[in-house]
């Protein structure tokens, strides 16, 4: 704020300055030359309270538009999270499903294992019948 506070002292000492330096070298008269002061001071105080209310216009619409966002970011979320409630209760279902059938393919897997084994040894067990040709 210091730097704000100079700024703002530099622009008034400077305005003082040129307003001095105009009156003492302005070859216009007395009347025309203070004519010329007040049109140029109430410019000066027009385009000071335009900015002044466009600045406050400008503050506003940013507070509004920072309430509307967070509202939006807040409906945004409690839909994300009720989509993703649905999308689970959807699943849910189907998931458990899934790991039956699961459970059916591994134990038929087990199965089919067990029977190859028995099958193997079956086959180790057996004599070998070759015929073997005499001639």
């Amino acid at each position: 704020m210091p730097n704000m506070k100079s700024l703002a002292l530099g622009m008034i000492v400077g305005g003082v300055v040129g307003a001095a330096y105009t009156l003492l070298n302005t070859p216009s008269s007395g009347h025309d030359l203070r004519e010329n002061a007040k049109l140029k001071s109430e410019n000066l105080k027009n385009t000071v309270l335009s900015l002044r209310e466009e600045g406050m216009q400008l503050k506003d619409q940013i507070a509004q538009t920072s309430k509307e966002g967070a509202e939006l970011i807040k409906d945004l979320s409690e839909d994300v999270k009720t989509s993703i409630e649905s999308w689970k209760q959807t699943v849910e279902p189907h998931q458990k499903n899934i790991q039956k059938y699961l459970e059916q393919i591994e134990a038929s897997l087990k199965e089919l294992e067990e029977k190859a084994k028995d099958e193997q040894q079956n086959n180790d067990t057996q004599p070998n019948h070759e015929i073997v040709n005499h001639q």
